[in-house]
């Protein structure tokens, strides 16, 4: 199975700077996008031989999660059932037979950190969320985390100490989702890869220079980690200040 995610970070100029060619060409068997910044009804995507699924924001323009797959699943949810958290169409999820697909599109802290105190409750809140699914089925999440996890994650670890997706308060809270029973894919088959990102800032030629962060996750459930063939990043596609993640595992 292969599965794809990639902050679009606005769908509709993505799909004018080449979202389509990339999805046909990637043909996965499920594709998750986050940053859609669109309402209901703003946008029409026509997928042949996918279903779709959409989580809006209240907020116009603003966050959005949305969900392409072949096969359909046994449910779909949107939000993790908490009406603090769910007003901004951040998290859907998907039970298959054999595992649940989460699609995550975490806050970001802000600059100033301002949003870090409710980015701390937000993080313990999912967390809590992805255990009690994995208590019945492996789970599956993938998306924008928001965060560079360690310091081969981020390009200039020591300039980025203190800004939002580089605090020690958010990269210690993926440590502890890690340690609650999940697996970073990447990093399982590429510990020491080093230079491998996912997002660039539009300032300074950062994404032709490879000045990047790391904050694109597919993590699966400890008890399936042996089952990933592959998972990487698609870095040769633009269209959005993050490129595409993907990952093959055999379930």
């Amino acid at each position: 199975m292969k599965l794809v995610s990639w902050n679009v970070n606005g769908i509709r100029a993505c799909l004018a700077k080449g979202f389509m060619d990339f999805f046909n060409s990637v043909s996965a068997d499920i594709f998750c996008i986050q940053e859609t910044k669109v309402q209901q009804g703003q946008v029409q995507l026509d997928l042949e031989g996918y279903y779709q699924y959409w989580n809006y924001a209240i907020r116009k323009g603003y966050s959005g999660t949305a969900l392409f797959t072949r096969e359909k699943p046994l449910s779909v949810v949107d939000g993790i059932g908490m009406n603090e958290h769910d007003n901004e169409g951040r998290v859907l999820t998907a039970e298959y037979d054999k595992f649940y697909l989460v699609t995550v599109y975490t806050p970001n802290s802000q600059r100033g950190l301002t949003r870090l105190d409710y980015r701390m409750k937000w993080e313990d809140d999912f967390r809590e969320y992805l255990k009690r699914l994995d208590t019945t089925k492996p789970v599956i999440i993938c998306g924008d985390l928001n965060v560079a996890h360690r310091e081969i994650d981020i390009k200039n670890p020591e300039a980025n100490r203190r800004n939002a997706g580089f605090t020690d308060e958010e990269r210690e809270k993926m440590t502890m989702l890690i340690q609650s029973g999940f697996t970073d894919s990447f990093r399982y088959l590429y510990p020491d890869k080093t230079d491998a990102y996912t997002w660039w800032s539009y300032m300074f030629n950062a994404r032709e220079k490879n000045i990047g962060w790391r904050i694109d996750y597919f993590l699966v459930s400890d008890r399936i980690r042996d089952k990933i063939r592959d998972a990487g990043m698609y870095s040769e596609i633009y269209g959005s200040d993050h490129c595409p993640v993907f990952l093959e595992i055999d379930i």
